[in-house]
């Protein structure tokens, strides 16, 4: 019988033959107990850790884009160089190693000690803030408060959140953590100590009263003040509230915060059947959490097929049929009525039984104190190329945020994690006076069961579709198109391929050069 195991890994520590590892090549072995990537780019060769520090996607399955490697998952970016996590949706380094070759051969020594530490800009440009003030606490302002830092910022750094824990890791949410398969300790994006480590006074529970953009002042609802040389607007969105009669019993929860998520598993304890309201991204990945925990779910929405205006007809159609076959019953076409005690009655005359009503039905942009202070509102917090509001020293990101998109040509808001943080990221190095242009591909990802979809760039509307493979395999890249433009590409168990579309697209929307220090005006269309 012939012997199945895999081969030993390779110890890169003995030498690898340059000839097996040729321009643009990879190799995965190991050094020691860690995993290492061996990369071999123009005349340098890397060896940094194999696994990205996100989610802990296989690096060897990533892209080379120049000295950087993106992980295939979810296209955070690592520096090969110093291994520094340049783009998020990861935030730390990968570790790195020193690289020898003896001839024709190439060796992995030792460990190298905090290279990304020391590839860090020295110190921020003079036009940096005494101070700095982040409104919100998601993903946006806890990577502005981590890259000011990052970038060598030692001024006094205030993050004020509504929430009531610590910036989290908000798709988890909906997906692992729901479905009782992630522990609580996974879902803070930092720990406790790193707040403390770094200096950031995080402020929780707390909501802004008022905003005065001249004074760069913040007042939140139990009467303090707190200044800043320059001001984050990184709120977010918040979840639209059904608007409908309620007499009784069955719970109707919401998912934004970690709170929320815990609510929604409390009230699941001993139910039996769960409503969904809303065929959106929240709602469907909760119907996928609740069916993973045994619950019966039913999904109510208007839409003809789940998600058809995000991804068209053919990727909703096929949405629907995985869901279908891990049982949940869907009510399109359709609305909630009312809920009277614990029965859902919907917009045809329907009643479903409904323990617990999650509703996922949109949010819409936390605008209010901002539009109260004066700030040019466009269905968002308007900014222009470099994050900068319509008022100086106060810049916007995130979900609240409308930017003009080099890609697309039109000013967009979208509600996605990964671009959320990296507009934190490239904000905080302008409120340092970096003046980097935001032109980073929207990209997002959504779980659904055993199939993640990946989706690059964004598409409105689109003229045209072009499916390469097979959607029932669920293998398959989809292109939308208009008037011959690719707008966007999703992608099922080709990851690679979503990879390349997004550097496709960041190619084709190359940002001109700027000098620095010239800012740009705020144009609205």
């Amino acid at each position: 019988m012939a012997d199945s195991k895999a081969p030993p890994p390779i110890d890169l520590t003995r030498g690898f033959p340059l000839q097996q590892l040729p321009d643009g090549a990879m190799v995965a072995g190991r050094v020691g107990d860690d995993e290492v990537l061996l990369v071999h780019r123009g005349d340098a060769f890397f060896a940094v850790g194999a696994h990205c520090t996100h989610y802990h996607g296989p690096l060897a399955d990533g892209l080379l884009v120049g000295d950087t490697i993106r992980c295939p998952w979810h296209h955070a970016c690592f520096d090969l160089r110093s291994g520094e996590a340049v783009r998020a949706p990861a935030l730390d380094p990968i570790d790195c190693w020193r690289v020898e070759r003896v001839d024709d051969v190439v060796y992995v020594r030792e460990k190298v000690a905090d290279t990304a530490g020391a590839r860090r800009r020295a110190r921020p440009p003079s036009a940096a803030p005494e101070s700095v003030v982040i409104i919100g606490g998601g993903g946006a302002g806890l990577a502005a408060a981590d890259m000011l830092r990052r970038e060598g910022f030692d001024g006094p750094v205030t993050m004020i959140s509504a929430d009531d824990a610590p910036p989290c890791d908000r798709p988890n949410l909906s997906k692992d953590y729901l479905a009782g398969e992630a522990k609580d300790d996974w879902i803070p994006l930092r720990p406790p100590e790193f707040y403390k480590d770094h200096h950031i006074d995080l402020v929780l529970k707390a909501r802004v009263s008022s905003l005065d953009v001249k004074k760069g002042s913040v007042e939140i609802d139990r009467g303090t003040t707190y200044k800043g040389g320059a001001l984050l607007i990184a709120t977010g969105a918040e979840p639209v509230r059904l608007n409908i009669p309620v007499d009784g019993a069955a719970p109707i929860r919401y998912l934004r915060t970690f709170a929320d998520s815990r609510a929604i598993i409390a009230s699941v304890q001993g139910a039996k059947q769960v409503l969904v309201v809303g065929a959106s991204f929240i709602g469907l990945e909760v119907a996928a959490s609740l069916r993973a925990r045994g619950l019966a779910v039913h999904v109510v929405a208007p839409e003809r097929l789940p998600l058809e205006r995000v991804m068209g007809a053919e990727v909703g159609r096929l949405i629907k049929q995985v869901h279908e076959e891990h049982g949940v019953v869907f009510h399109l076409g359709t609305t909630a009525s009312r809920i009277d005690g614990r029965k859902a009655v919907l917009s045809d005359g329907t009643t479903v039984d409904a323990d617990v009503v999650v509703a996922g039905i949109g949010v819409r942009p936390a605008v209010a104190f901002a539009e109260k202070a004066g700030l040019t509102i466009d269905r968002g917090v308007a900014v222009n190329e470099f994050l900068e509001t319509s008022a100086p020293n106060v810049f916007a990101a995130g979900d609240v945020a409308r930017w003009p998109d080099p890609h697309t040509g039109q000013r967009i808001r979208v509600e996605h994690w990964v671009v959320a943080e990296r507009q934190g990221q490239v904000a905080a190095r302008n409120i340092l006076g970096w003046r980097e242009r935001f032109h980073a591909v929207p990209f997002f990802w959504s779980r659904h069961y055993d199939m993640s979809i990946n989706y690059v760039g964004h598409a409105e509307t689109w003229d045209k579709v072009d499916i390469d493979g097979r959607l029932e395999d669920r293998d398959c890249a989809v292109r939308y198109l208009k008037d011959g433009h690719e707008l966007a590409v999703v992608t099922i168990s080709r990851d690679h391929v979503s990879l390349e579309a997004e550097l496709e697209m960041e190619h084709a929307a190359e940002p001109p050069s700027s000098a620095p220090g010239v800012p740009t005006s705020l144009r609205y269309d």
